[in-house]
Order: C-alpha cells, then sequence, then structure tokens
C-alpha cells in the first residue's frame, strides 16, 4: 500500500506532471474456489485491483488539475470469461474493467480518458509458469498448446500489447474511452464469446 501509494508523489516530483499511467500489475495465486486459501483471494485482489485503484485514485487528482490524462489498464479476457481455478482472478479482472469504465465517466469532463486493455495468452514470465505448473514435463508443449487456441495462432507477444497502449494514449484515439478493448489474437471470437 505504502509503495503504491508512493509512486505518483514521487513521479510527480521528478517529471512535473502525470500524463500517462498505465496499469499493468497481474499476478495469478490458482486454485479451485473450495480449496482457494483467505491469502490466495487476498493476494490477487489486493495487487490486481486494489493497487489499481490506488494509482488511478492518486494519479486523477494532477490529471484533473491539468485537465488532461490518459488512463490504461492491463486487464484479461478472463475478466469477461471466467476461468476454472482462477475465480479470484477473473474476479480482479473483471472488477478492473468495470472500475476503469467508472472512472471514464467520472473524469470525460476533465479530460481524462481511461480504457481496459484485455489480452489473451501473453508469453510473460507469468504465462511461463503456468505452462510449467500445468505441464511440468513439457512446459513449451503447454505454451504452444495455448497459442494454438488463438485463432491467430500465436502467443500475443508483449509488444503487440504495448501497442495497443501506445495507440490509446495518443490523440488517435481520442474518441475513445469506457472501451474494453480486446486485443487477444482472436482467442474469444474462436471460443464463440
Amino acid at each position: 500500500k505504502d509503495s503504491v501509494e508512493a509512486l505518483v508523489p514521487a513521479a510527480l516530483e521528478k517529471l512535473g506532471q502525470i500524463d500517462i499511467l498505465v496499469n499493468n500489475a497481474g499476478v495469478t495465486r490458482d486454485n479451485l474456489t473450495m480449496r482457494m486459501k483467505d491469502e490466495e483471494w487476498d493476494d490477487v485482489i489486493r495487487i490486481n485491483l486494489e493497487a489499481t485503484f490506488r494509482l488511478m485514485r492518486a494519479a486523477t487528482k494532477p490529471m484533473m488539475k491539468a485537465r488532461f490524462g490518459r488512463i490504461i489498464t492491463i486487464t484479461s479476457v478472463v475478466g469477461t470469461t471466467g476461468n476454472p481455478g482462477q475465480a479470484n482472478y477473473a474476479a480482479s479482472k473483471g472488477g478492473v474493467i468495470s472500475f476503469t469504465r467508472s472512472i471514464a465517466l467520472d473524469y470525460a469532463a476533465d479530460g481524462i480518458r481511461a480504457n481496459a486493455v484485455l489480452p489473451g495468452s501473453v508469453e510473460t514470465p507469468m504465462l511461463r509458469a503456468a505452462g510449467e505448473q500445468f505441464n511440468p514435463s513439457d512446459p513449451e508443449g503447454a505454451m504452444k498448446n495455448w497459442g494454438a487456441l488463438h485463432p491467430l495462432g500465436f502467443l500475443i507477444q508483449p509488444r503487440d500489447i504495448a501497442n495497443v497502449i501506445a495507440f490509446l494514449a495518443s490523440d488517435e484515439a481520442r474518441v475513445i474511452t469506457g472501451a474494453p478493448i480486446i486485443a487477444d489474437s482472436g482467442l474469444l471470437a474462436g471460443l464463440g464469446v
């Protein structure tokens, strides 16, 4: 809590203003709901949802004063669909989507746009750890299988999501706010969602 709440004042002191906030926190503590420990629930909600709330709350103040701001929050398609063994993760990411939409409505008149990016499977250390947990004997095979679930046939790269973020932060996206932007290589469409 303290480090999250110190971030915005530190950025203001160093940079003078905050134009863009990208919330990109994400952890998983997968377990079936009936077996989920309170700590597994609390960790995911605290990091994925509560830290996003704290950063958005702190960043909107200077953005309102400047009458300009871009808030982009990375969430997940799992926030709209749920996922077996990830009730805590799905709840946190679904909460982030709704929270971001509310922020967009609260601060549109102040020149602040807020959007959520919903990736599918992105090739990150978190996904690699899931691959090792899912298939310890062949984690690369698990990654390849997840990539094949996406109609475009590959895992999303971090740069792909960075490009979506750059667009949403730009003036070219001036009419987009309160939007859940699906960037999932066709995963939801392929699942019929």
